[in-house]
């Protein structure tokens, strides 16, 4: 069996010159490696048009077979255009990818937003719920899984606080790190700690979905 991921830098293997930014699939494939070899197509900036536009989502199909596992977590980039708005072209891509899914026999699963590290006053406030609310819809119209990782993040955000979650992003101050000498306070990509921890929950939750299949047949 094979997991193909579709999706953002939040889900992408970043660039050597970026460590230790870090997207969440790039720390999939050893939760998973007994049973499933992991092919992460993310790109870094991509949204669910130029996902399609780029040829990566036609790289993806080619890859997929019968039987494999596609993730789809998109929403980031795409709430920056009017026209991907949530409930207008990105879920209209949505509902695309998972009809093409389904047409090689693959099985869709999508993933809300991971959320960004946004505080107010101490207290979290949440940048994509829209999106989110988008991925619940499309999911229940298309009868499709849904790995909550907005949910999931925003719980993890809030738990750490305002201070403490600061741990798992790509922060550094100027001077303390060779690829960021001026610095970088960055609240939506995540370092190795992160997205270790991000990969870890999507890796239980597709073990589920995985074994639910099983039983089901």
């Amino acid at each position: 069996m094979k997991i193909l991921l579709a999706g953002d830098s939040t889900v992408a293997n970043c660039p050597t010159e970026e460590f230790p930014m870090s997207g969440w699939g790039a720390h999939l494939a050893p939760h998973v490696h007994a049973w499933a070899a992991v092919h992460n197509f993310a790109k870094g900036g991509a949204t669910t048009e130029s996902f399609r536009e780029e040829g990566l989502w036609q790289a993806l199909l080619e890859t997929a077979e019968a039987g494999d596992m596609v993730l789809v977590q998109f929403g980031h980039n795409d709430q920056k255009q009017q026209h991907l708005a949530a409930g207008a072209g990105y879920s209209v891509n949505l509902h695309r990818m998972i009809r093409e899914i389904r047409s090689l026999g693959a099985s869709p699963i999508l993933c809300t937003s991971v959320e960004r590290r946004n505080f107010h006053k101490g207290v979290p406030v949440a940048t994509l719920a829209d999106y989110a609310d988008a991925v619940g819809s499309v999911a229940e119209d298309m009868g499709v899984p849904v790995i909550d990782l907005h949910d999931w993040t925003s719980k993890l955000y809030a738990a750490a606080g305002e201070d403490g979650s600061a741990a798992y992003f790509t922060q550094f101050e100027p001077g303390t790190h060779a690829h960021w000498p001026e610095g970088i306070e960055d609240n939506t990509h995540f370092n190795q700690q992160g997205a270790l921890l991000i990969a870890g929950f999507v890796a239980e939750r597709v073990l589920e979905l995985r074994d639910g299949v099983s039983e089901a047949k």
